[in-house]
């Protein structure tokens, strides 16, 4: 047999993996043949990338596109002969196995589209990241292990009441090693079913841009893939801005209360509603205005007490510390979002003239220049 000892066969199975249902097909090169001997057999030769591909003792193939990984519908005829497409694209396939990569390939058939399926390992993926400088995750996600006991009770309470508050999207940035697993899961959700059909925008009219979803939090992720980057950063800020204003809001009411409650207590409030005192105050001016009765400012005065009293003080030492405390919580969370968005290293530039624009701009100005030295002559 011409077969390289070291290649393993498999029959041929269609679907997402290799033969042996572990490897995944990253990539599939295709191209089209004619060849004059059929085969019946229809099996698959992988290699593990340790040795190159031989070329069998006699030409089976007679390729019509001498390029691996064409288009299958050009109709262009390549003007190179047999021995040398299948040279090349031999040559093209010991250079893919070199760089690391596994092959399977299919015994070709009378005539048709023979494929070559790729699978890239792991660490050859993790070398490239790192060589191509791709900012994404070269290592192995490690589960965090739930915690028990009294914080793992205290984690499900908060699980349970954040629930009613997060926005009705079904997640549509799935890892493709596991969209087929969760693929019949995700299904049998009502509401995600309903919602497969719908697109973002038509998703973001009702989970979003919706008085009736105000209570719940912003699907930021899907703010950011429609509206882009800016405008995510800018609605996340303001969700966060918003989420942060309820401790002040519940505590100025709170101080409301206060000053509503005491102010019939509240001794300067009693003294300038207290008509039997008789306090006249001077004119406010000197020439015109005349005296005047303190107690005719009575309501001026009730209604200054119930927004300065004695707990506004107490409010103002809150409202620096949240300031302090908005402002590095919100540092927290942007860089969580560049990092998720991937856009650490993104540097801010300056929007660029259209170079048509500023075509059109020189000649409006240098017409103007012109102009204006004619007035000047004349």
């Amino acid at each position: 047999s011409d077969q390289d000892p070291n290649l393993n066969t498999a029959m041929y199975r269609p679907g997402l993996f290799f033969a042996d249902g572990k490897r995944k097909v990253d990539y599939i090169l295709c191209y089209k043949y004619k060849k004059k001997s059929a085969s019946k057999s229809r099996l698959s030769i992988t290699s593990n990338g340790s040795v190159p591909i031989t070329i069998p003792s006699r030409l089976e193939a007679e390729p019509e596109l001498g390029e691996v990984g064409a288009a299958a519908g050009e109709p262009e005829e390549s003007k190179l002969s047999e021995e040398e497409k299948a040279l090349m694209r031999q040559e093209f396939e010991a250079g893919l196995l070199e760089a690391g990569l596994q092959i399977e390939r299919d015994k070709e058939r009378s005539k048709g589209i023979g494929f070559i399926r790729l699978h890239i390992p792991w660490p050859i993926l993790s070398r490239e990241a790192e060589l191509q400088k791709i900012k994404v995750a070269v290592k192995k996600k490690c589960e965090l292990r739930k915690r028990s006991g009294v914080a793992g009770m205290w984690d499900s309470v908060v699980t349970k009441l954040n629930s009613p508050f997060q926005p009705d999207v079904p997640d549509t940035d799935i890892h493709k090693d596991s969209q087929s697993r969760v693929y019949f899961k995700t299904l049998k959700h009502p509401f995600i079913r309903d919602k497969l059909h719908l697109s973002g925008r038509l998703i973001l009219h009702e989970e979003w841009a919706n008085y009736g979803v105000m209570y719940k939090y912003q699907p930021v992720d899907l703010i950011r893939k429609y509206f882009g980057e800016q405008i995510g950063l800018y609605f996340a800020w303001l969700g966060v801005y918003t989420q942060l204003l309820i401790p002040p809001s519940v505590l100025g009411i709170i101080v409301f209360l206060y000053g509503i409650f005491t102010v019939d207590t509240n001794v300067p409030s009693q003294e300038t509603c207290n008509h039997n005192l008789n306090i006249t105050m001077c004119p406010l001016c000197d020439a015109v205005c005349d005296y005047w009765r303190l107690s005719t400012v009575c309501s001026l005065a009730r209604a200054s007490y119930l927004f300065d009293n004695g707990a506004t003080v107490l409010f103002a030492i809150f409202m620096s510390l949240w300031a302090a405390c908005f402002l590095e919580h919100w540092k927290r969370r942007q860089m969580c979002l560049k990092h998720t968005w991937d856009l650490t290293s993104l540097e801010d530039e300056e929007d660029e003239l259209r170079p048509e624009y500023e075509e059109a701009l020189q000649e409006k100005k240098a017409k103007i220049k012109a102009k204006s030295k004619k007035q000047v002559f004349k």
